[in-house]
């Protein structure tokens, strides 16, 4: 080889060269390429797609004919360099050839195809794949040897080699693509997906309607008041009691409403016919569970009950919806509000609603583990119904009470302090 021409080495050396920075290249793309996007091409019928899924099933073979590659191609490099520089320099080019060719291998055939690949996995990808296919029938001699001493010693290790073969995501990994995800998935979707994998960790008394403003059809009242209830209706659904939601008789939908109004011979007894069996719903479950239920049972609307069978409040199909869709228009009152931003920058807030919702929508961190609505948490920090308006601290937000009525705080006023706003700042 001592006789070969200085430019037959030249140019062996730059095409060795190429050869490393394609396996660099290769390996970094094949490991790092989004293996989602892959199956959904492979599903396709992309064939770049198919063969990358069949030679990433076994990446201790894929990685034994990139290093077999990569390593012989390097080698080769220096052996040649080696000699072309004894060629221009004597004996002291065998160190200067070995300087300048790391240096060469370094930029040129590691890091910056290794950079590239890492930032445009797939297309180096699909453009190696079928040059590797081949080498993997060709090499599979010797890639076999290798990866049985390879595999030999992680069993000696203690490693399994299919142990994380598996791809199985988590919800919290879940979350964390779709968090990431970008302009890939619009944002409103990217809301719908997060909440329903929260609906886990959503317990139903903090969606549903608390029993003090269930409204429904109490069947002690005199009829014709009921009567003229019931034709200025505007909620979906009224339990029928007496006296006490306790004593539930049914529950009332719109058509049946509608049926019981039609009819020419009106009493109880026929208001209690028009309605359905009431559904009841243990205070432990949580949404995703429910809204399963919900389509089994082929409802709409139950009662949540706690353990001693006692009704604690009103949970809707709508009110899960709600909780994935986000808030949806109620029918039964457009005038009310729940939030409500004050020129002043703070809120105006109705004490009924949900301290999660609060949470959501102003970027609180108020406290879950406790009352679920904002009237609760106030009323347990407190531990008193106040006389007058009072004002508390939590968690660096400010809560002023604005209006108290029938033993329960209606409005509340709340603002961050400065020192949340500083912290952020």
């Amino acid at each position: 080889m001592n006789d070969l021409p200085i430019w037959l080495l030249l140019a062996s050396i730059f095409l060795l060269l190429i050869l490393s920075a394609f396996f660099s290249g290769s390996e970094t793309s094949m490991m790092a390429i989004n293996r989602y996007r892959l199956k959904y091409l492979a599903k396709e019928k992309n064939r770049a797609a198919i063969r990358i899924e069949k030679l990433l099933r076994r990446p201790d073979r894929l990685l034994g004919i990139i290093l077999i590659g990569n390593n012989f191609v390097n080698i080769l490099a220096s052996a040649l360099t080696t000699i072309l520089f004894m060629k221009l320099y004597g004996d002291v080019g065998v160190l200067i050839g070995s300087i300048l060719l790391t240096i060469v291998i370094l930029i040129f055939s590691e890091v910056t195809p290794k950079t590239f690949a890492a930032i445009k996995p797939e297309p180096l990808a699909f453009f190696s794949s079928f040059p590797l296919k081949i080498l993997q029938k060709v090499l599979f001699p010797l890639v076999s040897v290798i990866n049985y001493f390879s595999n030999f010693l992680l069993r000696f290790l203690g490693i399994n080699r299919t142990e994380n073969d598996g791809e199985d995501v988590s919800p919290e990994e879940l979350k964390a693509i779709l968090e990431t995800s970008g302009d890939l998935i619009p944002t409103r979707y990217q809301d719908m997906l997060l909440s329903i994998l929260e609906l886990d960790k959503i317990s139903i008394e903090e969606v549903m309607t608390q029993r003090s403003e269930i409204i429904g059809i109490d069947l002690s009242d005199d009829f014709e008041e009921i009567l003229e209830q019931l034709q200025k209706n505007q909620v979906d659904f009224l339990p029928i009691f007496d006296q006490n939601l306790d004593d539930l008789r049914g529950m009332l939908d719109l058509y049946g409403i509608t049926n019981f109004l039609s009819q020419d011979h009106k009493d109880l007894d026929n208001l209690v016919e028009a309605s359905e069996d009431s559904y009841f719903i243990p205070e432990n479950t949580s949404l995703s569970q429910q809204l399963f239920n919900f389509q089994k049972e082929r409802k709409r609307v139950g009662i949540v009950i706690d353990e001693y069978g006692s009704v604690k409040g009103l949970l809707s199909l709508e009110d899960i919806l709600g909780e994935i869709v986000g808030e949806l228009a109620k029918n039964n009152d457009d005038s009310k509000f729940e939030i409500m931003e004050q020129r002043d920058g703070s809120f105006l807030i109705d004490a009924s609603v949900p301290i999660r919702e609060i949470n959501r929508k102003l970027q609180c961190d108020l406290p879950l583990n406790g009352p679920r609505t904002l009237n609760g948490l106030i009323l347990e920090q407190i531990e008193t119904i106040p006389e007058a308006n009072v004002s508390i601290t939590i968690q660096n937000v400010i809560i002023e009470t604005v209006l108290v009525r029938n033993n329960m705080i209606k409005i509340a006023r709340l603002f961050k302090s400065t020192e949340e706003e500083d912290s952020e700042d």
